[in-house]
């Protein structure tokens, strides 16, 4: 598979497209001074205890909350805090983490009333963005992804991906990771460390160590609510999960922003250094690789795709539904459960690109067109479930219902990504009202007379659409030459057949428009 990354750097924001075959499949923005997201680690303050729902509400600087559940305090919680309070005073003789002595994990089924006390600081790291009216929900078992390992200190176990299928591989790297890893620390093996080399994968924890040390270096004297380490930006983080032997170009439209991939480039993928590359033309970068087409008609309420086939996605507080339509596909030579199936077929790819496109999260509701024919139902099925595969967010897909309805469940960590695809409508500036035509000519003598008395212009020219044009000057006598004995001015007037049928615009004498 081709795989491209374009990456359009502007003054507050980077927009950047993954593609696929040169289909757009997903689409990331980055504020320029983006707070908590997915990774950053804080030093919070926690607000409320809740008993009820076995969490607390932490301070975060955020104007919401964060979330806490117990759940999400990992078995290490009481670790953490002890080692917490000790950095937060600064002393020099401050333990390693070699010497650090844990404490006993915490039990799945306890209380966090247990654990944690209002007013009481803790170290979290940001889960979930803040989405609509909820604060972050945030994670106090912090872990440090790299290349090819995922760091959890106070761990001691060595996990490998699951996608890694070949067990003599897996006990390799299990035997690798274990030999060389520090005490009080645990690590997940990445499915990229397949096949690498100790000397990769021990500079890859090296520096996730590094990364550690330092949140524990900038504890010394800080005050909740405050950021302790940031996640590293987008465009990195999208680099150091997908960057593959698949990958052929990377095109970056800002200098500045080029060098900096082109030096992480360096440290993850050596061999990949040349496929950044700057993009200098003067079309805009996302016109040039057809991004902002591809954009236009993939957003929207109604996704057509190029066989006739149509979707309906709904969007709602609960969930998102889906619905699929044959539109005009129809092949009256087969059956209509193979061309049900065919149609299924078709919308299921686009659905998985549609989910990865706008990062849809929650439950996701599907109606495909109704299949009679078990067999049939398994082959779509299995047809999502591989399309899905694509996908690095954690889902679940269930198979059709006895209605025909799929049912998927997507992990949202981002608002989901939405574009404005649709223009405002000229005539009526979006409201869906325009102004009535019985009243319009009063409204151009009130302006002119306001023009020509008020602000005494010499010169006064309105451009109109060519129907009020005509109705201006015919007959006798016409409107404009009662304007001219009214006004001792002769209005000029101008037809524009561009002008929708009841817009006008004044104009002075050096052709710049007069605002009233």
């Amino acid at each position: 598979m081709n795989k491209e990354l374009i990456i359009d750097a502007g003054p507050s924001e980077v927009n950047i497209a993954l593609l696929e075959d040169r289909d757009l499949v997903e689409l990331n923005k980055e504020k320029s001074n983006s707070s908590f997201a997915v990774g950053d680690i804080y030093l919070g303050r926690v607000k409320k205890i809740m008993p009820g729902l076995n969490a607390a509400f932490v301070d975060v600087g955020y104007e919401k909350d964060a979330f806490l559940h117990y759940l999400d305090l990992g078995p290490q919680i009481n670790s953490l805090n002890k080692l917490l309070k000790l950095y937060l005073t600064g002393r020099p003789d401050l333990p390693s983490m070699a010497d650090f002595e844990p404490d006993p994990d915490i039990e799945k089924t306890g209380k966090i009333t247990n654990v944690l006390t209002s007013n009481q600081q803790v170290l979290i790291q940001i889960a979930k963005e803040p989405i609509s009216t909820k604060g972050p929900r945030v994670s106090s078992e912090i872990s440090f992804a790299g290349r090819y390992l995922v760091l959890v200190p106070f761990s001691t176990r060595v996990s490998v991906s699951q996608k890694i299928k070949s067990a003599e591989e897996r006990n390799r790297l299990k035997r690798l990771i274990t030999s060389i890893k520090p005490k009080n620390f645990g690590v997940i093996i990445r499915t990229v460390a397949e096949n690498k080399k100790v000397a990769d994968l021990d500079a890859d924890l090296r520096s996730l160590i590094v990364k550690w040390d330092t949140c524990l270096a900038k504890l010394a004297g800080a005050k909740a609510p405050q950021k302790i380490l940031s996640e590293i930006d987008r465009t990195s983080a999208i680099l150091r999960d997908l960057l593959n032997e698949s990958f052929n170009n990377i095109h970056i439209n800002e200098p500045g922003l080029f060098e900096e991939i082109r030096t992480y480039i360096r440290t993850i993928a050596p061999d990949k250094i040349d496929i950044v590359k700057l993009y200098k033309g003067k079309i805009p970068i996302y016109e040039h690789f057809g991004i902002d087409k591809q954009i236009k008609n993939s957003f929207g309420k109604i996704i057509t795709i190029k066989s006739g086939v149509y979707l309906i996605i709904e969007h709602t507080e609960a969930l998102h539904v889906i619905d699929v339509n044959s539109g005009h596909r129809v092949n009256s030579e087969i059956s209509q459960e193979m061309n049900a199936l065919a149609v299924n077929l078709e919308a299921a790819a686009e659905i998985a690109r549609q989910l990865r496109l706008r990062d849809m999260g929650g439950i996701i509701v599907i109606d495909f067109i109704d299949m009679h024919e078990g067999t049939n139902r398994r082959k779509l099925y299995q047809k999502l479930k591989e399309e899905m595969g694509k996908d690095h967010a954690k889902h679940t897909i269930l198979p059709p219902s006895k209605f025909g309805l799929v049912q998927v469940t997507r992990q949202r960590v981002r608002p989901e990504m939405n574009v404005q695809i649709l223009e405002k409508c000229p005539a009526c500036g979006g409201t869906g009202e325009i102004k009535p035509s019985i009243i319009i000519i009063d409204q151009i003598e009130n302006n002119l007379r306001y023009l020509v008395q008020d602000q005494n212009e010499a010169y006064v020219r309105i451009s109109l659409h060519p129907f009020m044009y005509a109705y201006l000057t015919n007959g006798f006598p016409s409107l404009r030459m009662k304007w001219f004995f009214k006004y001792k001015r002769w209005v000029q007037l101008r037809p524009m057949p561009s002008y929708h049928f009841l817009e006008y615009r004044f104009f002075n004498k050096v052709d710049d428009e007069i605002k009233i």
